[in-house]
């Protein structure tokens, strides 16, 4: 009879930012385990707090499936001497299977007739194999720094305190980690610290009688409208932090939301920077008024339900007033110097060993900057004053205590120093996309200056030999490339990456003369293949115009969007097969497809090759009219009138003949079909295998 199967281990507080994926990597290796041991389950559940993880499995069979076992042995010819009698093969076969011969039996298969050993292995109860599960799924938790405690050579994440296992009604003592499970739970470690004995069925109903809201999902929602109510009791909004949301979520058994209140004078500093103090050091979520700007308020989540709650916000109150001082002091300090006169400080910090300083980077920056704004008819000056200030509030107290307010405090300084509007925006801009989902620079000096930093980073990592390897990327290079990508492609910029690269390469020429940027554009240009399959696009399509050598963004992705649409009509198929044929016999015969054969029109003879040549040469020029205006889609329309003549042509035309002469002439009619689709993509790299 299958039976529900709970599985619980109890520590002290596991790391919050962590907590997810221990969570997600532990109830993933028990659904491995079950699968591969073949052991039936309905549905598999996943619980996570603070002090515990987490698995119920429902409706758990209690054993695996009897197993058919079937070996084939020596061929009954070799089986047997001429007398008949058994041979070391035969007598070897049994022997290994723990038989005697006579306990074979044969088979006929299409080589001939063979012993066979027939058995059925039992499978084994559930229960025996769960101490296994355990420990793999142990053993695969994402833990980066495991710990021992007291004289215990145990070592996990945390000391642990419990191991709960039931199947059905049944406690399970499995072992790990220095414990025995038993049926025993426990509660919120404030409200409720006893033990209780738990039931498989009511873990969550239970565990929230004792003040532990088990579930993570539950548990994060119940947050988000506490949270939520509470702004609107205020008449606030609530800019919802899903970071945040997600780490308290992990600091927290039982969550209670309160509203605390801070000094208006700290309004006078900038609002990101007192955002910034109350996120990292407290965990606390901002408030705004209707206009947007800071309210002096904030909402803090207690583990614990208390009488006095009042006495929970004062202590809070109390604990952020220091905080937010250290933020306006520093904003004070920082306000006393211009942004440019901290340049020159730039050289006394490393960018990366082999590549220089931060004023090496930012000289570097203002050279491409200057070249990427010159292309893009961006003020140039502004540009090379936008690069040499870039990284300069990095150097600020405030950046050294909160880094997450690179640009950001940039922004600031540099109004206050006297620049351009156009110059603070694009320090900020810089950083910008921080993330797939995040917004490019809006600014074309933004633009400018975010292109020309990750540009320079991913050139000079490259030409160091750091560039990514496996899931290592220490430089974030993946994320430098997709901005990149992401930049111009969203904003339709005429730049080339080919030349931005090799513009870069140049300023490297002093510390790396033998760069070469090969490496470091194929890397960048192959993010694209990831972001156009998100986009349901079919990896072929990408390829087919990659194949083409551009470096043009923007053009690649009128080719693709194109070559996409192409690719879902009746044409796609049969022209895409016929590009195919027509690359391997112009191979083949090593037969060129530059301009400089033409087609000899006194050699056609067949009526499909008149008519294949006749089409073409009615093609040419309005298909170089509409790749010259980038009308991708519209040229490929037209290619898609060659299906029937290109269908005739190899139905009914031999082209490998041996008058050489009709030969070459026919090849010379497949290079200019060659070159006509491959002014667009190499289409046979659509044809379906």
């Amino acid at each position: 009879m299958s039976q529900s199967l709970l599985i619980e281990l109890g520590s002290e507080e596991l790391p919050p930012t962590a907590l997810a994926a221990l969570s997600s990597a532990f109830t993933e290796s028990f659904k491995k385990s079950f699968q591969e041991a073949n052991v039936p389950f309905s549905k598999i559940e996943s619980f996570s707090t603070p002090r515990r993880l987490a698995v119920r499995l429902t409706e758990v069979a209690e054993k695996q499936p009897d197993q058919a076992i079937e070996k084939l042995g020596p061929f009954v010819k070799a089986a047997y001497d001429k007398d008949g009698n058994p041979t070391k093969a035969a007598l070897g076969f049994a022997k290994s299977n723990g038989v005697e011969l006579n306990q074979l039996t044969t088979q006929d298969t299409d080589k001939g007739e063979r012993l066979v050993f027939k058995s059925t292995q039992e499978g084994q109860a559930t229960i025996s194999l769960l101490e296994g599960f355990l420990q793999d799924a142990l053993k695969a938790l994402p833990i980066p720094k495991r710990m021992k405690w007291g004289a215990s050579k145990t070592e996990f994440s945390r000391p642990v305190h419990w191991l709960t296992c039931l199947y059905g009604e049944q406690s399970i003592a499995i072992k790990a980690l220095g414990l025995t499970a038993s049926n025993i739970s426990y509660g919120h470690r404030i409200h409720a610290p006893e033990a209780f004995v738990v039931e498989v069925d009511d873990y969550c109903s239970q565990l929230k009688k004792h003040f532990v809201l088990a579930n993570s999902k539950t548990r994060k929602e119940t947050i988000r409208n506490q949270l939520a109510q509470i702004a609107k009791d205020a008449n606030a909004t609530l800019p919802m932090d899903e970071d945040l949301l997600d780490e308290v979520n992990a600091l927290v058994e039982w969550p209670v939301a309160l509203k605390g209140s801070f000094d208006k004078a700290f309004l006078e500093v900038p609002k990101e920077a007192l955002i910034s103090s109350m996120k990292s050091h407290q965990k606390y979520f901002h408030l705004l008024d209707e206009s947007g700007d800071l309210l002096p308020q904030f909402i803090t989540v207690a583990n614990l339900d208390s009488s006095n709650p009042a006495t929970i916000v004062d202590g809070n109150e109390r604990v952020v007033r220091p905080r937010l001082a250290d933020a306006a002091f520093f904003y004070e300090s920082d306000k006393k110097l211009a942004l440019d006169t901290l340049i020159e400080q730039l050289k006394a910090v490393t960018f990366q060993e082999k590549l220089g300083s931060l004023y090496d980077k930012a000289v570097r920056i203002e050279k491409l900057a200057s070249f990427i704004a010159e292309a893009l008819n961006v003020d140039i000056s502004k540009a090379k004053r936008a690069a040499m200030l870039a990284k300069t509030d990095l150097l600020t107290d405030m950046v050294g205590e909160f880094p997450d307010l690179q640009g950001t405090m940039g922004h600031y300084y540099a109004l206050q120093s006297g620049e351009a509007a156009s110059i603070a925006l694009a320090i900020e801009e810089q950083y910008l996309p921080k993330h797939a989902e995040d917004e490019v620079p809006s600014s074309p000096l933004g633009q400018v200056l975010a292109l020309a930093d990750r540009i320079d980073t991913i050139v000079g990592i490259f030409g160091i030999g750091l560039e990514p390897t496996g899931n290592k990327d220490p430089f974030a290079l993946r994320r430098a490339s997709l901005a990149v990508i992401n930049i111009i492609k969203q904003k339709q910029l005429p730049l080339d990456l080919q030349n931005l690269f090799n513009q870069a390469a140049a300023g490297y020429q002093d510390i790396l003369p033998n760069l070469t940027i090969d490496k470091a554009l194929s890397y960048t240009l192959d993010r694209l293949r990831g972001l156009y399959a998100a986009d349901a696009i079919r990896t072929e399509v990408f390829l087919a115009v990659h194949d083409l050598g551009l470096s043009d963004l923007v053009d690649i992705d009128k080719r693709v969007q194109a070559l996409a649409a192409f690719d879902t009509t009746d044409a796609a198929l049969s022209l895409s097969s016929a590009n195919k044929r027509v690359n391997n016999l112009l191979a083949k015969s090593n037969f060129s497809v530059d301009n400089s054969v033409t087609i000899n029109q006194s050699l056609l003879q067949e009526s499909a090759e008149s008519a294949l040549a006749e089409q073409l040469n009615s093609l040419t020029e309005p298909l170089q009219a509409l790749t010259l205006d980038k009308n991708y889609q519209e040229a490929l329309s037209k290619l898609s009138t060659l299906k029937v003549p290109v269908d005739n042509f190899f139905n009914d035309v031999m082209i490998m003949v041996d008058d050489e002469a009709l030969k070459q002439n026919r090849l010379c009619l497949l290079a200019q079909l060659k070159r006509l689709f491959d002014s667009i993509a190499n289409i046979s790299l659509l044809a379906k295998s």
